[in-house]
């Protein structure tokens, strides 16, 4: 099957905090984005390219570009965080944009600036946390549970991810987040990813779903809060309002690996 569509495709690939991407751009149209083999086939790392999603950069009628997000298992994603702030350096080096961003993904429009190369992302308001016996549960553009664990670095995130993501959540599953308080408004985040089906070494909507969940239980007092991923650090901002959680963004690095083409 693949050999039969007999292209070659140019693509980059960008991580960010060890999160990452194959980005292909997709204005003039001709990938075939309907074809979920093909993309898990890029995404395996033993066969393919190698990465935890792919992502489509396309034209938008009322936005400067559109991100299509694909999980690793070929299935189209719930929106992704740091696939977003990866995007915008992306549209930054076909100079689409240059310091700042107003893109259309998957649950609506998102803004980002540039600084270097710390990309921040603006979320969506987060109106309803829910709190469950040990755990909060928050879409914060993807479904994630959100669970306080000691001795987080010998945790045992994949059996234990797996067995929530799919003993409480079912077909549909969740992201599940492992977290420990580390200081005053910082802690430590492993996460479970669906669509990957294993741990990731970062999440940027796992780490806003559980600074918007410490925040919510009182563990952090401050409207920004640090988080270390086993990838590297970011940084949250919001504020609490009337109406729940807004003016949402998600800080941190976003770059290049390295680029090369692809027989499909």
């Amino acid at each position: 099957m693949l050999a039969e569509l007999g292209m070659v495709v140019a693509f980059y690939k960008y991580q960010g905090t060890g999160n990452d991407f194959i980005m292909i751009d997709n204005r003039r149209g001709g990938f075939p984005k309907a074809d979920n083999q093909l993309i898990s086939f890029l995404c395996h790392r033993r066969f393919g390219v190698g990465a935890d999603g792919l992502i489509l950069l396309e034209e938008d009628n009322s936005s400067d570009f559109r991100m299509i997000y694909y999980n690793s298992d070929g299935k189209p994603g719930s929106m992704c965080g740091n696939g977003g702030r990866c995007i915008v350096a992306f549209a930054k080096f076909l100079g689409i944009i240059t310091k700042k961003a107003e893109f259309k993904a998957v649950d609506g429009l998102h803004n980002a600036t540039i600084n270097d190369e710390i990309i921040s992302l603006q979320m969506q308001d987060v109106a309803e946390i829910m709190p469950k016996p040990n755990c909060l549960f928050l879409d914060t553009g993807s479904p994630h549970h959100v669970q306080m664990v000691t001795g987080l670095d010998a945790y045992s995130v994949l059996e234990e991810g797996a067995k929530l993501r799919y003993g409480i959540y079912g077909e549909g599953g969740s992201n599940i987040n492992f977290v420990e308080q580390t200081s005053e408004n910082e802690f430590a985040v492993r996460t479970y990813e669906r669509g990957v089906e294993n741990e990731t070494m970062s999440c940027g909507t796992g780490v806003t779903a559980v600074a918007l969940g410490m925040h919510y239980w009182g563990n952090a007092k401050s409207e920004k809060v640090n988080i270390s991923t086993k990838g590297g650090e970011l940084s949250i901002t919001f504020n609490k309002g009337s109406k729940g959680y807004e003016n949402i963004w998600l800080h941190g690095p976003a770059k290049q690996v390295f680029k090369g083409t692809i027989e499909i």
